[in-house]
């Protein structure tokens, strides 16, 4: 690799800021789904994905349906641009030809941009969750509450749940992105099709139907951390692994549809 190649960052940044403005509602319910039942939100609100936007839209109003995008738009900013970039980067550095790719690698580079993505661009995913869990009863601007939760909890508030954010990305980028690469170069191998925009649908609809059930647990175990202060806050951490577990249990049929359904779009996106 004698030159890095840039386009992957920036095209990878820019389609990632596109994608979580389209889809940002779904991901909305989806943490609503996830934190209700705990502590200030005991109350069971939302019967489903459909149930919970329209509930949220009559209740908060529509702009409660985008509580959260600034640091959502600058998470995909900092994570989508070093995701794809790092992914592609690190291809190149083994192979120098795409046909070369095999499955193995790209399931190590998958994981590897995932992990190095997610961790660095944490503190945007925390402040994102926080502020769908709370809709309006977080108030100030998107630097103001980053300045709180450091001036609160410090520089380790901002990275909570740093570990399973950064396990389920590894898990998240380690299978769509190999997924995505495998099933384009079984298309164009096979005949089928060209290298048209039908066989970038078609993997990415692969994609985006393989991500979701694999990921699910690892979502729920990383909003539990990033939202723990708002819910148990002094809880002894043997405690924290009881709530863990019976909110996996709780969350499991809740969380599938929108997680799925947000993949499923983001890669139509």
């Amino acid at each position: 690799m004698t030159n890095l190649n840039w386009k992957p960052f920036i095209y990878g940044g820019m389609a990632s800021i596109v994608a979580e403005f389209g889809t940002f509602p779904i991901d909305l319910t989806k943490t609503r789904l996830q934190v209700q039942g705990q502590s200030q939100y005991t109350e069971v609100r939302y019967r489903g994905m459909f149930h919970a936007l329209f509930r949220i839209g009559k209740e908060e109003g529509i702009r409660a349906l985008y509580s959260g995008i600034s640091p959502a738009l600058l998470r995909q900013a900092s994570y989508g641009t070093i995701k794809i970039g790092t992914y592609n980067s690190l291809k190149r550095l083994f192979v120098s030809r795409p046909e070369d790719e095999t499955m193995v690698l790209n399931v190590f580079c998958g994981v590897v941009s995932g992990v190095l993505s997610s961790s660095l661009a944490n503190p945007t995913d925390v402040l994102k969750i926080r502020m769908q869990a709370q809709g309006s009863l977080l108030q100030g601007s998107m630097m103001s509450n980053f300045i709180n939760i450091y001036q609160t909890e410090g520089t380790r508030g901002l990275w909570r749940g740093v570990i399973p954010t950064a396990q389920r990305a590894a898990i998240v980028v380690g299978v769509e992105l190999p997924v995505y690469d495998i099933t384009k170069k079984h298309l164009l191998r096979s005949g089928l099709m060209g290298d048209t925009i039908l066989a970038h649908f078609m993997s990415l609809e692969a994609e985006g139907l393989l991500s979701p059930s694999g990921t699910l647990i690892h979502c729920v175990q990383q909003h539990l951390p990033q939202t723990m202060h708002l819910i148990i806050s002094g809880m002894r951490p043997i405690m924290v692994n009881k709530v863990s577990k019976l909110m996996q249990l709780q969350s499991y049929d809740l969380d599938l549809k929108p997680d799925m359904l947000e993949l499923i779009i983001t890669a139509l996106w």
